[in-house]
């Protein structure tokens, strides 16, 4: 296993090693993205009702219409304070990209009803999104509920087409990259967290998704070697339990030598030198030898011979006290005289913490009694269907534990499985427009907007105002009456000590007018995001809940439609 450096700050020096052979990472490669993002997420990858609804808006005129919509999501995931924008940068390359090729229209035209008027099939092949402007929080910010993610304007047919792509490339990539940022703020800054769940995931697509995600919302690494391809994630792996029970004894171990490291000399008989340091280390700890199981002595030496600088195998196939780390002791120490640096072990059944503790112990007595200092902190991963909880509880316990690998309960987000970000119209014509909902909960809040941040006299933001787009913006040191979300009619009042403008243009003519970051800048940016977060707001159980509210002339809007859709209704049933 390869544990590679990560970014400063994110771990211990104890868990901060590198194999020799470790490739630098290959970092976003922007060409080889936009044609991954062409083929995954093509204008085909939409619903039906998008097309009907567009043909219905040709049909009758309106399909040039001015409109704009809304991308936000109701309620923060897992029972946090706070969730973290993602997405973004591959809803940029999709939008760059739209286009209907002649294959797309040939198979609109078998699915959408034979009246169709074939001058629409026309108006799809010309289509593109030079006419769409794109205003976003930026990718990596922290969020809240019912704070507008995007702002997509342009012609009514083309924004309402873009709908469902545009909250499939962003629903399940904040989702996944808040989990990964609560598993990073319950593990703390000491360990190294492993991203495992390529095999686990909703099919590549949610594999490839989850491994950028999840290292942009804190992992250090990842198994998935096409992500480290695509996204310049470290990527790291060692051996599977399949390897050791392949093995039954030490005559298929082949070859049986090993050169020493930085040496012209003769090599070494491996499994004479590992035998006698074998002999030794039961001596020391009072170990059975007869307990031992021959075919994991015979794996962990192969794979040592095969990988000098990056011997971190697996212990516990067997027993781990009885056979695995014993045969791991001897290999190693049998590396070490040779000259290379194993790296340690990984756990992966049982009472970890426990396991952890004895295998410490037993790399100190090593340690001191061969005369090897650094086999004291031979880093010790452990993994077994980690999840939020047990990270935390790990926290409780004393434990060993260096690096955590995360598999099922990061990729899938078992405690909840979809953020439920919804597109929704505030504006056609010129004209804001509202849902009104017998459920309060699923009411928008009409027209265009502004949104800002204000943060308190300590860096910290405390309230997120929406205010219509042509209202002058809210001013540090200056009080400003608003509105909270969900408290009723009832104003309030505040001063902030600084006021952030959230949302920028993105995308404009077809352009993408932003630069595109890697995943390793937009990881930075959510470190960053999160670190002015308070406490109170970012705890993992219960938190406090953070104020979203309208402004006055907006709030004012939202009365105004209210009533007008009640007189209307009124209107209707009298004639």
């Amino acid at each position: 296993m390869q544990v590679p450096d990560t970014s400063a700050g994110s771990a211990s020096p104890q868990c901060s090693l590198r194999g020799k052979n470790m490739a630098a990472p290959r970092g976003d490669t922007c060409g080889l993205l936009e044609r991954s993002v062409r083929a995954r997420v093509p204008p085909l990858l939409t619903d039906l009702y998008q097309f009907t609804m567009a043909y219905a808006y040709w049909r009758a005129g309106r399909h040039q219409e001015p409109a704009v919509f809304e991308l936000f999501f109701r309620d923060n995931p897992f029972g946090g304070g706070f969730s973290l924008f993602a997405g973004l940068h591959d809803c940029l390359l999709f939008l760059r990209g739209f286009r209907f090729a002649a294959d797309d229209v040939e198979f609109l035209r078998s699915v959408l009803p034979p009246t169709t008027d074939p001058g629409f099939f026309q108006f799809l092949r010309e289509l593109d999104c030079s006419g769409v402007t794109l205003r976003s929080v930026p990718e990596g910010t922290v969020v809240f509920a019912r704070v507008p993610l995007m702002e997509v304007e342009g012609p009514l047919a083309v924004v309402q087409l873009l709908e469902t792509s545009l909250l499939c490339l962003t629903n399940y990539a904040s989702l996944v990259c808040s989990n990964a940022a609560r598993f990073r703020l319950a593990a703390g800054s000491g360990r190294q967290l492993l991203e495992m769940g390529l095999r686990r995931a909703q099919g590549p697509d949610g594999g490839l998704t989850a491994s950028r995600y999840s290292h942009i919302g804190g992992f250090d690494l990842t198994s998935n070697v096409q992500a480290g391809f695509l996204f310049g994630i470290p990527v790291t792996g060692t051996m599977a339990h399949s390897y050791v029970t392949s093995f039954t004894s030490l005559e298929e171990v082949c070859p049986q030598t090993l050169v020493a490291a930085n040496s012209d000399l003769a090599p070494v008989d491996v499994i004479s030198l590992t035998k006698g340091y074998l002999r030794r280390v039961c001596e020391l700890l009072g170990a059975e030898p007869g307990k031992i199981r021959e075919g994991e002595l015979a794996s962990f030496l192969s794979y040592a011979i095969a990988y000098p600088c990056n011997f971190l195998p697996v212990i516990d196939s067997y027993s781990v006290s009885c056979s695995g780390l014993l045969n791991f002791c001897a290999v190693a120490l049998s590396l070490c005289q040779l000259g290379y640096k194993p790296l340690g072990v990984r756990l992966d059944s049982g009472d970890l913490c426990r396991q952890s503790l004895e295998v410490r112990r037993v790399f100190r007595l090593c340690s001191k009694h061969f005369s090897i200092a650094d086999f004291a902190s031979l880093i010790i991963v452990g993994t077994n269907n980690i999840s939020e909880k047990s990270i935390t509880e790990l926290n409780s316990k004393e434990n060993e534990i260096s690096v955590v690998g995360v598999g099922t309960h990061l990729v899938t987000c078992t405690e909840q499985p979809s953020l439920g970000c919804v597109y929704k119209l505030v504006e056609v014509g010129g004209r804001p427009t509202m849902k009104i909902s017998e459920d309060p909960e699923k009411s928008t809040i009409p027209g265009r907007k502004a949104v800002y941040r204000l943060i308190d006299a300590e860096g910290h933001p405390f309230l997120d105002l929406l205010s219509l787009e042509a209202e002058p913006p809210p001013e540090a040191g200056r009080q400003l009456k608003y509105f909270p979300l969900g408290c009723g009619d009832s104003p309030a009042s505040v001063t902030p000590a600084q006021v952030s403008c959230l949302r920028q243009e993105v995308f404009l003519k077809g352009q993408v007018t932003q630069p595109l970051c890697s995943a390793a800048k937009t990881r930075a940016k959510v470190q960053s995001s999160l670190q002015t977060l308070h406490p109170r707001h970012k705890r993992l159980q219960e938190p406090d809940s953070y104020t979203v509210a309208l402004s006055e002339r907006l709030h004012s809007l939202v009365l105004e439609l209210q009533k007008s859709c009640s007189n209307d209704s009124s209107f209707l049933l009298a004639n």
